[in-house]
């Protein structure tokens, strides 16, 4: 497999999980932690000017999707 492969894989792996769990991955949970850190290498990337256009244009829809999922301080 290519790196745009893998990246692509992990891309989709992580916009299903959304979908379903309706919340990023998170830190905590061990099954979840490696799609929390590419997640945060990609944002990294991002603002930093690293990442590739092709990839930059993705990556912005999953943390429009990202956004969604925001979780709310119940106390305001």
């Amino acid at each position: 497999m290519t790196q745009d492969q893998l990246w692509i894989n992990r891309y989709i792996e992580i916009r299903d999980f959304m979908e379903t769990h309706h919340r990023k991955p998170s830190k905590y949970e061990p099954e979840e932690r490696d799609m929390h850190n590419w997640w945060k290498h990609n944002k990294k990337l991002m603002n930093a000017g690293e990442l590739r256009a092709d990839r930059q244009e993705l990556f912005k829809k999953l943390l429009e999707a990202g956004e969604k999922y925001r979780r709310v301080n119940q106390w305001g």
